[in-house]
């Protein structure tokens, strides 16, 4: 049965990686859960172990995020549910290794779609309601790549990880007196499914460790900076090390060294 105390939380890319994570952590808080993406079974799964473990209510959403005006269906599914949302996680997302061209546009523009266009009309669509509330809380899931400099391969991943950085400053600016709290959690690598979907070679055999991190790790680290009120997360020092470098350090070597690291990921076109 729905506890009209518990806070709902939707998730996105709930399926598995970090946002299986995120879904694992919210539910121990105690918080019931919304959980979107394509695989019905999947998420069914999870929230069904949730429900079990923790005594919340876990709605699973099929959705394709890709879509034109995807979170309309989202939304709709809550409201037939009598459901608002606390906290939003916009985390659904993918990579694109190969080079601009070689990929048909339809896929870049699912990837845009996906990772930007959905996660900024989700957060318009939830944002009404927790102002009137007077509380709430979004984060987005960015990368330290979005303070790189774009290189070969991956065209758009950069900018569109930079984007959930500066919206997620935006909208600090524009809500925090307001009572939201809003968070950029930005990564580097991390143990999912994402290397694997995103058909990176050499990167499936990843081990936890200096460099890379679970994504319990991450996860954790993103709920407690947004709970404390931090705009920008970046979990392991060895990654705020990079985004320091990356900034301070002259673009055209920073591009170099990048350029050079990629490509030994990057699959053969």
């Amino acid at each position: 049965m729905t506890d009209p105390r518990r806070k709902l939380v939707l998730i996105t890319g709930a399926s598995a990686g970090i946002g299986a994570a995120f879904a694992r952590a919210y539910a121990a808080r105690g918080c019931d859960l919304a959980l979107a993406a394509r695989r019905l079974d999947r998420l069914e799964a999870l929230g069904e172990e949730l429900s079990d473990r923790h005594g919340i209510e876990a709605l699973a959403i099929a959705v394709d995020l890709a879509a034109a005006e995807a979170e309309v269906s989202v939304m709709a599914s809550l409201t037939s549910h009598g459901r608002h949302v606390d906290i939003l996680v916009n985390n659904a997302g993918f990579g694109i290794p190969q080079s601009f061209a070689a990929v048909p546009w339809a896929r870049q523009r699912d990837f845009l779609m996906t990772m930007a266009v959905t996660p900024c009309a989700l957060a318009h669509a939830v944002i009404p309601g927790m102002l009137e509330r007077g509380s709430g809380a979004i984060i987005n899931v960015g990368s330290i790549a979005g303070y790189a400099p774009g290189v070969a391969g991956n065209t758009l991943y950069p900018g569109v990880k930079r984007l959930m950085i500066t919206f997620s400053q935006a909208l600090d600016a524009e809500y925090r007196a307001r009572g939201l709290k809003v968070t950029a959690v930005c990564p580097g690598t991390t143990l999912s499914e994402f290397t694997g979907v995103a058909g990176i070679p050499g990167r499936q055999s990843l081990k936890p460790g200096f460099g890379v991190q679970t994504a319990e790790a991450v996860v954790a680290t993103a709920i407690a900076g947004n709970e404390a009120g931090r705009v920008v997360v970046i979990p392991g020092w060895w990654n705020r090390l990079a985004m320091s470098l990356m900034r301070g350090l002259p673009e055209p070597l920073v591009r170099l060294v990048i350029n050079a690291a990629a490509a030994r990921y990057r699959p053969k076109e």
